[in-house]
């Protein structure tokens, strides 16, 4: 018996809670215009890569993994780099903090490490300022493992041949 007083008073409270929101919503208020965010204005800002992939091609282990992706601002305000993310620990790349005036150019360099044997697919992804949204960059290629190396065995001087003892 408990139980269903408890229940339909639940029900009650709740159906009360209900429509004493939905009157206060339709009470001749505007409420809901100082809630809707204004659409954010479009930056003027704009990256123009001259490449969004390098190819190492194959190379060899330990090799040099740096490459370079050059960029313009073709926009009308300075083009600001907030964040340069590799897809993985092995691929760091540095892009620039300061801003890139209109007209101007700027570098992200990438350096993979080539201590990893295999092959290479990773991605760069750059958020920026930019009206073209986050720009997203693709190293690619193949590092081929160095050959292991076996020493030549050394060669012991001989001790001539076992001595039998007597005894």
């Amino acid at each position: 018996m408990k139980k269903l007083v408890y229940t339909l008073g639940l029900i009650v409270g709740l159906s009360t809670l209900g429509l004493a929101q939905e009157h206060s919503a339709n009470d001749g208020h505007n409420h809901g215009a100082a809630q809707t965010p204004s659409a954010a204005p479009t930056s003027l800002a704009d990256i123009k890569m001259d490449k969004l992939t390098h190819d190492y091609g194959n190379i060899k282990q330990g090799d040099n993994g740096e490459c370079v992706f050059k960029f313009t601002n073709s926009g009308k305000e300075p083009l600001v780099i907030t964040s340069c993310m590799g897809s993985c620990g092995c691929t760091v790349p540095q892009c620039p903090t300061a801003p890139i005036l209109p007209g101007k150019s700027g570098e992200i360099k990438v350096k993979y490490d080539t201590n990893r044997a295999g092959g290479i697919y990773k991605t760069v992804t750059v958020n920026s300022n930019a009206k073209s949204g986050v720009t997203t960059l693709t190293i690619k290629g193949n590092v081929e493992a160095k050959p292991v190396e076996t020493p030549f065995p050394e060669n012991k001087t001989s001790q001539g041949a076992p001595v039998e003892k007597k005894g």
